[in-house]
């Protein structure tokens, strides 16, 4: 699989994704004391929605486009107000950036020099942000554990590599082992479940609370049909408000999503 993000910017997978990240910042906000978000595959940072690769999918016609002006949850409106109206829309660390507050930092790592370049001049209003060029997972290791002790790892490759998963199981337990108490948000699609349950049997090995939330929708074969985020460590009542927020969004999105307890069930 590749999941070259152009093509998919905005679709429903992303809508979950980036509500669980708004949701996990937003908690980590509630104490003064500074915390990290560390973005291992950053990307670019922001996507033009009417692009050719955009267009060629029409995904987030169906995903974020069908959300205007839905309201009921203040995750979800919150998370709303933060994408904008426009025709762009921001990747995971243009949403980290735009919810720091002085003492935070972002530090959001892409190896492909051509996205690194465009990620550092997207970020470059926040002087709390930071664009580190090269190898996402073998950056964590250096990274890890940030020096706040708090914070947001998020694990987000494009599945360009056929050993994709495997590489991202084994650098999730790594990371594991050396910030036991960070918060991870780990995201990738579900093409195959035994794929997929090997990968989670690897995290959990090092995990003491483990949530799910896997999304799925009707597409055409050879289409992402069904994605999970996997959240480690999540914040007390972070499942309350996902599943608030996913049955305003869920049905704009003709979606179906299921939460579950993968560890240390509250």
């Amino acid at each position: 699989m590749n999941y070259r993000h152009g093509y998919h910017a905005g679709n429903f997978a992303d809508v979950v994704k980036h509500l669980a990240e708004v949701a996990i910042l937003a908690h980590l906000a509630k104490k003064e004391t500074p915390f990290a978000v560390i973005d291992s595959h950053a990307g670019r940072g922001s996507y033009d929605l009417a692009s050719e690769e955009a267009l060629k999918t029409g995904e987030a016609a169906s995903g974020i486009q069908a959300l205007q002006g839905v309201s009921g949850s203040p995750l979800l409106e919150r998370y709303l107000g933060l994408v904008g109206e426009d025709k762009t829309y921001p990747g995971s660390p243009l949403i980290a950036a735009k919810m720091l507050r002085p003492q935070d930092r972002l530090v959001a790592i892409e190896k492909h020099p051509e996205e690194a370049q465009a990620l550092k001049n997207l970020l470059s209003p926040w002087r709390k942000a930071r664009v580190e060029e090269g190898d996402g997972y073998s950056r964590l290791m250096v990274l890890l554990p940030p020096p706040e002790r708090r914070g947001l790892v998020l694990i987000d490759p494009p599945f360009e590599a056929q050993d994709e998963f495997e590489s991202l199981g084994r650098a999730a337990r790594d990371a594991l082992r050396r910030f036991a108490t960070g918060i991870y948000l780990i995201w990738y699609p579900l093409k195959s479940d035994s794929a997929a349950h090997a990968l989670e049997g690897e995290v959990l090995m090092d995990a003491r609370k483990a949530l799910k939330i896997e999304t799925a929708i009707d597409a055409p074969d050879g289409k992402l049909a069904r994605a999970s985020t996997l959240v480690i460590n999540p914040p007390f009542g972070f499942a309350a408000e996902m599943e608030e927020a996913l049955a305003k969004a869920a049905p704009k999105l003709k979606a179906r999503t299921r939460l579950m307890w993968l560890a240390g069930e509250a």
